[in-house]
């Protein structure tokens, strides 16, 4: 059987990291080291959006405990290391996010994934707080700034964090020990099709947002079980638009990108790869670690896609993990990870077994 990165876990000791001394608690440190070691061993890790929440054909029951099903171990016998979820929907205090998850679901199942071994990533895709419209309504330049100190959405928008920090805040293990979290707010900025996307808003406002989130969740709410993730999308980047809206060294911890395939296997290789160029370089100069932060291709119709395309533009270059997107319960054509019987699961199984891909018992 292939090892899991479980034992690495264990072996791990909680180690300050110098460069934001005194911000991260013990088990956000060890989760820090041990990205690191997942890079120091040249193993990629795999993870899932959504994973243990619903899969192509099946969707949980909203007081579940156990959060044994997974599409993903299904085809190969192995949970995703990585486990992503989502707040959209927390922000006006919904019951369930914009997937139709559960959030006190969503809680249960990221303890009992961090208690697997497995590590757990939130993005959050807002409401539009200035037209009440969702996070990709674009019809206003005005959103960011609305948010801002000084804007007319600047009071209910930190309402919005508030509910976001009491959220995190509930992550907690039977021993009462905060479950460390990869957080990555504000993603794809440097596309336009959400209210915080480049052409949106200015430079300036785009990192006021990003310090006014930091600041309210880390310094006032002292949340240091969160580790901040750098997101922008692959399209088109060049090393200046990557970096264009730097938030600041001291509130990034690891940056990423997110791409998928939309046409031949040879684009998506050429983008992913010229992101990653970008990211090995500025990662080696700011000391940051990195990711492919949300990754795939929609149907998977390529069987080979996996060990043929995916893992030879990854294997290369020093990163931590690769998330998949999300397989949809309610959209039979909207899948991102195989599942028993799809045309891509027999060589999903074959790279999730291969030395450098981490998966989890």
């Amino acid at each position: 059987m292939k090892p899991t990165l479980i034992t690495a876990t264990l072996a791990i000791l909680a180690v300050s990291c110098t460069s934001q001394e005194g911000r991260f608690d013990e088990g956000s440190s060890a989760l820090m080291d041990r990205l690191q070691s997942t890079i120091d061993s040249g193993v990629i890790m795999y993870g899932h959006q959504d994973d243990l929440m619903y899969g192509h054909t099946w969707r949980i029951e909203k007081n579940e405990t156990e959060f044994l099903r997974s599409d993903v171990k299904d085809v190969c016998g192995h949970y995703p290391a990585v486990y992503g979820l989502d707040l959209g929907g927390i922000e006006i205090g919904s019951e369930q996010n914009l997937d139709n998850n559960y959030f006190s679901a969503m809680r249960a199942s990221a303890i009992a994934h961090h208690l697997r071994g497995g590590i757990v990533t939130f993005s959050w895709h807002p409401r539009n707080p200035l037209t009440e419209g969702d996070a990709w309504d674009v019809s206003s330049k005005e959103v960011v700034a609305s948010v801002l100190e000084g804007g007319c959405r600047h009071e209910l928008f930190m309402g919005w964090l508030g509910r976001v920090a009491d959220y995190f805040e509930s992550f907690k293990t039977p021993d009462g020990q905060l479950v460390p979290i990869v957080f990555r707010p504000w993603h794809e900025h440097t596309g336009s099709w959400f209210w915080w996307g480049r052409d949106l808003c200015t430079v300036e406002q785009y990192q006021a947002l990003w310090k006014m989130t930091f600041d309210y969740l880390c310094a006032e709410r002292g949340l240091h079980n969160l580790i901040w993730s750098y997101s922008p999308g692959a399209g088109g980047i060049t090393e200046e638009i990557y970096m264009e809206r730097w938030p600041g060294d001291e509130m990034v911890d690891m940056i990423g990108v997110d791409c998928y395939q939309y046409g031949s296997s040879e684009d998506f290789v050429r983008e992913l790869r010229n992101a990653l160029d970008i990211m090995k370089k500025v990662g080696a100069e700011r000391s940051k670690m990195i990711a492919v932060t949300e990754a795939g291709f929609e149907g998977i119709p390529q069987a080979d896609w996996w060990t043929a395309t995916l893992y030879p533009a990854l294997k290369d270059y020093p990163l931590t993990y690769v998330l998949t997107w999300r397989n949809a319960c309610d959209k039979p054509e909207h899948f991102y990870a195989p599942f028993q019987g799809q045309a891509s699961a027999a060589d999903f199984a074959a790279f999730a077994a291969l030395p450098g891909v981490g998966m989890i018992e």
